[in-house]
């Protein structure tokens, strides 16, 4: 499921790389060529709340199988493009299903793992994520560079192909029971105002953690004064260190799933205002940098648990196959509202913009509480984690 992972953020992503050829070879603008990004974005986020209801009849295995054949495909399709047209189609036709994968993954390693370690299997899909933002894009661009811009799509394709054949072998059947599929009984749970907080402080978390870090290069050069060298390896050594704070994360939310997201949030408006204040100084930002991406994957992650804690189980795969809609509405904001503070006050104050959007999901993340979940501290599978609260009450 990890590697299904890393093949479709790869597949969604591994396009930004390799931009400036597509612009050359199909003589289009650079706007143009954007689309292939922000059309995926925009197909997963309108997408998300309905195909999944559309496959909730469907064996967990095989319709995860089915998202990652299509991927595999779509790749294939698009490194034989004849022109934009028909890569432009080739990549929007996944993007439907990429909601999908998410919902179920993400549920049915909650259910293989069980109620203790749900968090910890949750964090291995999610390691996925943080690996292809790490490797994704790094990869893509080389293939482009060490023959051309088509072997990036065979890469991401041979990617999915491996990750649909390890499914197929080793992933167990998982049918859904008839009485989970009911879709009257999935849109119950919208009425909850508890988890449209939620949601809304999801979003928040990821608009937080994008309107600084989607400019984050802009920063490192002209706040920093960083090389473009320089750049890239801090970069690099950003999302490694993310990739170990996924890990903890997961760990440390098995404990105590409200406290580590509060925690979560607090560290990481700290690791901005360090940011901010010692923003000129090479040498302590370089740490700052190592730190903030230690905390910064993870929230992908604190985002995913915080809003599905506490849900029942029969609307676990429909609240899972929203997230990546509000997950991209939080990337969207986050990034315009970032752009917006720049073009306004200057590439060093965008931090004044995530600090009140974390603050904001901080506060909520008191208000939107389970009432069961803060009455009874008796059991501790109440708070490990996201399957343990699953109980129909």
């Amino acid at each position: 499921m990890a590697l299904g992972a890393f093949g479709i953020i790869t597949t969604e992503f591994g396009v930004i790389g390799i931009l400036p050829d597509l612009v050359k070879e199909f003589h289009i603008a650079v706007d143009t060529a954007g689309w292939l990004l922000s059309g995926f974005a925009l197909t997963v986020a309108l997408a998300g709340p309905f195909t999944n209801m559309l496959t909730a009849k469907m064996n967990r295995k095989t319709i995860m199988c089915l998202v990652l054949g299509i991927f595999v495909l779509s790749n294939l399709l698009s490194a034989v493009a004849p022109n934009f047209t028909v890569l432009m189609i080739a990549r929007i036709l996944p993007a439907f299903l990429h909601p999908v994968f998410w919902a179920v993954a993400i549920t049915a390693a909650a259910k293989q793992a069980g109620p203790k370690d749900a968090p910890k299997a949750i964090a291995i899909v999610m390691a996925g994520l943080s690996v292809a933002t790490v490797l994704g894009v790094p990869l893509t661009t080389y293939m482009a560079d060490l023959f051309n811009w088509r072997a990036s799509f065979v890469l991401s394709a041979a990617i999915n192909l491996l990750a649909f054949a390890a499914l197929t072998i080793f992933a167990p059947s998982m049918p859904v029971n008839g009485e989970q599929v009911n879709p009257k009984s999935r849109l119950k749970i919208l009425r909850s105002v508890n988890l449209w907080i939620k949601l809304l402080a999801s979003t928040l978390v990821l608009a937080g953690m994008f309107a600084t870090y989607g400019y984050l290069a802009e920063y490192l050069d002209k706040v920093t004064h960083m090389t473009g060298a320089q750049i890239s390896i801090l970069l690099l050594v950003f999302g490694s260190t993310g990739i170990a704070g996924n890990w903890l994360m997961g760990i440390a939310l098995s404990k105590n799933v409200l406290l580590t997201a509060r925690l979560f949030l607090v560290a990481l408006i700290v690791a901005h205002g360090l940011a901010y204040q010692f923003g000129g100084n090479f040498i302590p930002m370089v740490i700052i940098l190592s730190v903030w991406g230690f905390i910064h994957t993870g929230g992908f992650l604190v985002a995913n648990i915080q809003l599905t804690h506490s849900l029942p189980e029969t609307s676990l795969d429909f609240v899972n196959s929203l997230m990546p809609s509000f997950f991209n509405a939080g990337i969207t904001l986050g990034t315009l509202l970032g752009g917006f503070v720049i073009a306004h006050y200057g590439i060093h104050q965008v931090i004044w913009m995530t600090i009140p959007l974390l603050s904001v999901a901080l506060i909520l993340s008191f208000i939107a509480q389970d009432r069961k979940t803060t009455v009874n501290h008796e059991s501790p599978s109440e708070n490990s984690g996201v399957i343990s609260l699953m109980t129909n009450k």
